[in-house]
């Protein structure tokens, strides 16, 4: 489970492989957007990733026994589809429901001089929109964690029992719009052109990937700038005083901010999941946070309120 004792190869391996498959990634996307079709080689690019990171978990796993097959990966593929794919084709046509209402607020926007520094070079508005959208990513993630009705639809992200590459995009389909509405709306009202939407977008999809994979990866000071699988297993652990942390996508900057940033000296938890319980089947748990019997589930609660009552110590009348 962690590199020590496994010879130099492995523990040079373990520190290269996490900037070396990002790197790559957005060397890809830097060929995919300056293509005539730069969705279609964008994509390419995504699953070539995908594949690579996949290969290597099989070599260098953090946790050997998530390897194992958890009768998911159909529902984990399918709502990556809807949730990555289906925002990916609304964003084409340009009628997301945050970029909408943007717009619509934009018409009304007046502002004294410009807000979003289009002067500057594109890799320091890239950062810039970084931090910006990582603001409304914080808030989005957090929130879904200590507001129950969001909680109801992020909860099929946390249901897992194994970290893995192919699991990074098993969120519901309202989780991923309540994200974008925060993260990108914001920018859009400011001014922030479509290259850096664009590169946010790419440095995210890859990001995601690195953060969620299994792979036994030293990632040292990385830790303290980016979302690492090391800060996001404890993130994914069932115990809630290590689980409401480190609430970055990208970045970690508004956890070190806030006072979520959980880093502790030891191996991350490998204790995943959540105590509720997720419905078996895509379109089940689509449909799952929509019902109040499918919000018990999920929250662990019992299964009606009668049931509560009958779980719950009555006076002794003899004492009266």
């Amino acid at each position: 489970m962690a590199a020590d004792g496994k010879g130099i190869l492995y523990s040079t391996m373990s520190r290269l492989l996490w900037p070396m498959f990002l790197v790559l990634g957005l060397v890809g996307a830097y060929f995919a957007f300056r293509s005539s079709v730069p969705l279609f080689w964008f994509n390419v690019v995504y699953l070539s990733i995908v594949a690579l990171i996949g290969f290597a978990e099989r070599l260098m796993p953090y946790e050997r026994s998530w390897l194992s097959k958890d009768g998911e990966t159909f529902n984990d593929i399918a709502h990556t589809l809807l949730s990555k794919g289906g925002v990916q084709l609304v964003a084409a046509i340009g009628v997301t429901a945050p970029m909408g209402a943007a717009t619509l607020a934009k018409s009304f926007w007046i502002a004294p001089f410009p807000i979003w520094p289009n002067d500057w070079p594109l890799m320091l508005q890239v950062i810039l929109g970084l931090v910006v959208a990582e603001l409304g990513l914080y808030v989005a993630h957090r929130v879904a964690h200590e507001n129950l009705f969001i909680w109801r639809f992020h909860a099929l992200h946390h249901s897992v029992g194994r970290l893995w590459v192919v699991n990074t995009g098993r969120f519901h389909i309202v989780d991923s719009l309540f994200k974008i509405a925060l993260s990108q709306a914001p920018l859009y009202l400011i001014g922030a052109p479509l290259p850096v939407f664009l590169w946010i977008g790419a440095v995210t999809a890859f990001i995601g990937l690195l953060t969620h994979c299994n792979l036994d990866v030293r990632t040292s000071l990385l830790d303290y700038v980016f979302s690492t699988p090391r800060l996001h297993r404890w993130h994914h652990s069932r115990i809630l005083a290590e689980g409401n942390t480190n609430y970055g996508e990208n970045l970690v900057l508004w956890d070190q901010v806030f006072g979520t940033y959980f880093n502790p000296p030891r191996p991350s938890s490998i204790d995943i999941g959540i105590s509720g319980r997720i419905s078996e089947g895509f379109w089940a748990q689509l449909s799952q946070p929509f019902s109040a019997k499918g919000a018990r589930q999920i929250l662990g609660r019992a299964p009606s309120a009668a049931a509560e009552i009958a779980e719950t110590p009555q006076p002794d009348s003899s004492s009266s």
